[in-house]
């Protein structure tokens, strides 16, 4: 008889214990699904270099064959984000800024989860046109370029020399009003990279949109 009581409690904690665990995994996986992502690091090669993306050309194109000897710039950027509207003339200013100086420029848009609304390709081709931007501008399916940079938010730059990344981080240090800025990073780092020289402001933090993914 004591058997049998031992034994139907051993069974009764089984079956509290089991579905307890099971949510505890599921809770643990989903965090680590959905935490922090990381960030490029100073001095890291260009990631997914080769991995073609649609241009609003129509043509596909990789990080590889937008560099130059130089360098590359690559803006995660989108249609929508009030902050990119914020940056529309800075970053349309740098990104033909870098085309004169022999400095290769894309403008990525990672908005997966806005592919059939504002950020879809057809939006984004009028975007690009509205704007008279010269620099490609890619689809990032996926938002697979955004993970392998640790990108997250829009406006955000990433800024390569021709031995690695010298610079990431936000275009100057007031994003809501350009007349009021003091600290135009993207711009002093871009005018180093163009002499060959290392950006004495290589990190900065980045204010802007979230990047809108698929989870």
């Amino acid at each position: 008889m004591q058997g049998t009581i031992f034994g139907y409690l051993s069974v009764m904690k089984k079956l509290i214990l089991y579905p307890a665990l099971v949510a505890l995994a599921v809770t643990l996986f989903s965090f680590i699904g959905t935490g922090p992502r990381t960030e490029l690091a100073l001095n890291a090669a260009l990631p997914m270099a080769d991995a073609k993306m649609k241009d609003v050309s129509g043509k596909t194109v990789s990080l590889t064959e937008s560099k130059t000897a130089k360098g590359l710039l690559v803006i995660f950027s989108c249609n929508t984000c009030p902050y990119v509207k914020l940056s529309e003339k800075r970053i349309k200013e740098y990104s033909d800024y870098c085309l004169s100086t022999g400095i290769g420029c894309v403008i990525v848009n990672s908005n997966e989860a806005q592919r059939t609304e504002a950020d879809s390709f057809d939006e984004m081709s009028k975007y690009y046109t509205a704007q008279a931007l010269k620099c490609a501008y890619v689809v990032d399916e996926k938002s697979s370029l955004a993970d392998a940079f640790g990108a997250t938010r829009t406006p955000q730059c990433f800024l390569f020399s021709a031995k690695g990344l010298v610079y990431k981080g936000a275009i100057d240090d007031n994003v809501k009003d350009a007349s009021a800025v003091k600290a135009p990073y993207l711009k002093d780092a871009l005018a180093s990279v163009a002499k060959g020289e290392t950006p004495k402001m290589q990190e900065t933090k980045s204010i802007g949109c979230t990047i809108k993914r698929v989870e």
